[in-house]
């Protein structure tokens, strides 16, 4: 098998892969974004450094920002499920399932972290967000128990 982004299966996932790492990414800068919006929610005892971003430090700025730790809960979230959908995205290609099946997993994937980032960050309901995060589960288990299925076959 040659891996070429000619295939339109792996041109799926690549389209699909891409999104989900740069919309992982992209948390941090928005966190980053909001820290310095609120001029707070920072960490670490040196951050209260005078510097060029921080001009005027205060020990206020160590407090949790409800704001910051949003980004940062959203951030976490992917950072706990986008590697799963990276290998099991990548191995569920390499089976040759059907493309719409792929697409519908793949982007269907995509889609559903994407929704689940605009409840969490517009404070919707847990259901809500957990029915987002249940979509993609299963989404990302339905790969991999194809793998399995076509492994042991």
């Amino acid at each position: 098998m040659t891996l070429s982004l000619q295939d339109p299966l792996l041109a799926t996932y690549a389209l699909a892969a891409s999104l989900m790492i740069l919309k992982t990414m992209a948390m941090g800068w928005l966190t980053v974004w909001r820290m310095m919006q609120v001029k707070g929610g920072y960490r670490a005892p040196e951050d209260l450094r005078r510097t060029l971003l921080n001009r005027a430090p205060d020990p206020a700025q160590l407090a949790p920002d409800e704001r910051v730790e949003r980004m940062r809960r959203i951030h976490m979230n992917d950072l706990e499920n986008v590697p799963f959908f990276l290998a099991a995205g990548f191995l569920f290609v390499l089976t040759g399932p059907p493309l719409i099946w792929a697409q519908v997993l793949l982007y269907g994937y995509v889609a559903s972290r994407l929704l689940h980032f605009a409840a969490y960050v517009t404070a919707q309901t847990h259901d809500l967000r957990a029915t987002l995060w249940t979509l993609g589960s299963l989404m990302v288990m339905g790969m991999a128990l194809r793998v399995v299925w076509v492994v042991l076959a």
